[in-house]
């Protein structure tokens, strides 16, 4: 009913409750969504008021629905056999898991099967143009603003096809929600908690200078570590220097997530200051602030070779002395710590090349071992100790680890299957969807470096669009069916890197138009005015191309359209039925059609002599009904 008033269900529920219970056919995972909002929401709302590690509900761990292990084992093998899903396998997903997991499939299989252009011509320029080539600059900024345009409508198809259209303007309250004062709804003459949006607006502000501190903290922990390698790797000539080379690699293992843990606290507490109404709105604010802390993390190294190293690293390198500390205990002279003067330094032309194809390639395959296999491997490693433990423990005579107390026995096997999966770690979507999106970044800013980065992608995320599927049947706690109308934020972050993407592939075409050599360190040979003047024109090619294209895709009828528009036909339909009567759209039969003859001409000739007419009636006369003036 809710759903119905607020615009999301466009079928008006049936006049008695019971009917309207018994004639849906809920999925599995609207039944799931429903009992979990029976034991979550308020008392006042009807609700058990159940919140999981608070109050008195404190030894309440987590709320999830138990895992459906054949579903899981038939998904599994049928997803190993298949390449592209169709929408009914994402229907499946949705029916099962919620739409918000469904959307994060559905968006990436929507990138895979868009990456198999890119990777063809990808390889094709590789081949026969090479890297930063100016043509794949342009059709790789053009492929990214179809992708994402394209993407717009998928969302909004599915949206319709799930019946969740703007469902993301019902969510009720977070319970930290703190208001300023209530107001009646003129609308639904609902009571309604309100804090006022100025006032929100002016802590948002602090977003600001949280920026700045990021970019600060990761920027200059990212910039040391990156001047230590530099001259560790192409400056000292000592002693140790093959171990040496991989110090700021440590550095930035240890600190980057140290630092980035501190700065997602101060973006999660900056975020409840907010005090946003819905826990939607306030997942959404928190990440667009995290995407600032993994935009810096993820893209700033590769910025820095491109934009100065390459063009000034003679005029830098010489500066970098003072990380000379790093080496002196192992050079056996100060000529080993000696750096070149200006303009004697000569830089690594193929440095970017390895840099952008380590993150591309190695850090995916680093990430996927991470992500999926040691979780796995962890938790069966744990599952093995105890298990030796209680055995061991069991053969002194002691109780094992294992052992349950006041569990009856027909309920010992469902309880042992509980437990096990109370174990498991939460899913969190968020993560995969930021892991994507990061992903479109490289392709979007970097892959005119190495036209195979897309080639890398289609193959990783094949793979991820599986062990995804594995990981959440096997490694995580069966995700709460939340719904969703979107992708949330990170549709925002793609627009903004496919823009700034149209930027950077322009500004290292330029940069390396020199049969791909690049400035050679010194920024003698870059002409300012040509530089912005290139970008100048990549950008607005950008802003032109997205124009023509959102205009284009909004000319393409689709299905999620159709159905809309037969929903609002068919409830201005029944409206009609209901007020006017049900024969009230069909179409009159009309009066019995007169047939022209000689007669009736002659008798209408005759009736006109009769009484005084103009050309208006000779003409009015022959109307004789609808039918007659179709003809």
């Amino acid at each position: 009913v809710k759903d119905w008033l607020h615009g999301v269900r466009a079928a008006e529920p049936a006049k008695e409750t019971q009917d309207t219970v018994s004639g849906q056919d809920l999925t599995e995972a609207e039944r799931f969504r429903i009992i979990y909002h029976l034991i979550t929401s308020p008392t006042e709302e009807g609700g058990a008021g159940v919140t999981p590690k608070e109050g008195r509900w404190k030894n309440v761990e987590s709320i999830f629905p138990l895992h459906d292990h054949t579903f899981n084992k038939e998904w599994i093998k049928k997803w190993s056999t298949m390449t592209f899903l169709k929408v009914e396998d994402l229907d499946e997903i949705r029916n099962r898991f919620g739409e918000k997991v469904a959307y994060y499939f559905a968006f990436t299989q929507n990138y895979f099967a868009f990456l198999v252009f890119p990777a063809a011509f990808g390889f094709a320029s590789w081949v026969i143009l090479g890297s930063f080539s100016p043509v794949y600059a342009l059709v790789n900024g053009l492929w990214c603003v179809i992708l994402v345009e394209y993407w717009k409508r998928q969302e909004l198809d599915l949206s319709v096809r799930w019946g969740v259209k703007g469902v993301a303007g019902i969510q009720k309250k977070r319970r930290d929600f703190k208001h300023e004062k209530e107001i009646r709804d003129p609308v639904t003459g609902e009571t309604l908690q309100i804090f006022p949006a100025t006032k929100r607006l002016s802590r948002q502000l602090l977003q600001v200078p949280f920026a700045f501190l990021a970019v600060l903290a990761l920027g200059t922990l990212i910039a040391t570590c990156f001047g230590i390698e530099i001259f560790l790797s192409e400056v000292y000539n000592g002693p140790g220097k093959t171990l040496l080379v991989f110090l700021p690699t440590g550095l930035l293992t240890i600190l980057v997530p140290t630092f980035t843990t501190m700065l997602t606290t101060v973006a999660t507490r900056l975020n409840e200051y907010e005090n946003w109404e819905t826990a939607e709105n306030y997942e959404s604010a928190l990440t667009q602030k995290i995407f600032v802390l993994n935009f810096i993390t993820s893209y700033l190294p590769i910025f820095l070779t491109a934009f100065v190293y390459v063009p000034f690293g003679s005029i830098v390198v010489p500066y970098l002395d003072i990380f000379n500390l790093t080496a002196r205990p192992f050079a056996q002279n100060e000529k080993q710590l000696e750096t070149p003067k200006i303009g004697g330094f000569v830089i690594d032309p193929s440095r970017l090349k390895k840099q952008v194809i380590y993150f591309t390639v190695t850090a995916q395959i680093v990430n996927f071992g991470l992500e999926t296999i040691l979780p796995l491997v962890k938790r069966r490693g744990f599952s093995k100790y105890l298990e030796m433990k209680s055995e061991s423990a069991a053969k002194k005579g002691g109780a094992g680890t294992g052992v349950t107390i006041d569990d009856v026995p027909e309920e010992a096997e469902f309880l042992k299957r509980v437990r096990k999966e109370a174990e498991l770690d939460f899913y969190d979507v968020a993560t995969d969807l930021r892991e994507m999106v990061v992903q479109f970044g490289y392709l979007s800013l970097f892959s005119v470096v190495w036209p195979l980065t897309p080639v890398s992608f289609i193959i990783n995320n094949w793979v991820e669009l599986r062990s995804d599927a594995v990981k959440i049947c096997l490694e995580m706690q069966r995700p709460t069916p939340h719904r969703a109308d979107s992708i949330g934020p990170w549709l925002d972050s793609l627009e903004f890197l496919a823009w700034l993407g149209s930027i950077t592939s322009a500004a290292l075409a330029y940069l390396f138009s020199n049969n791909g050599l690049g400035p050679d360190g010194t920024p003698a040979t870059i002409k300012g005015w040509a530089l912005l003047l290139t970008i100048f024109f990549s950008e607005h090619f950008y802003l032109l191309v997205r124009w023509g294209v959102r205009i284009a895709i909004s000319k393409i009828d689709s299905p999620g359209m159709e159905k809309e528009r037969g929903e609002r036909f068919m409830v201005r339909k029944r409206y009609l039925q209901d007020t006017l009567g049900q024969d009230v759209l069909d179409v009159p039969s009309g009066l019995m059609e007169e047939k022209i003859t000689r007669a009736s001409l002659e008798e209408d000739a005759r009736q006109s002599s009769l009484r005084t007419t103009g050309p208006t009636e000779h003409f009015w006369s022959r109307q004789k009904t609808w039918e007659e003036s179709a003809k």
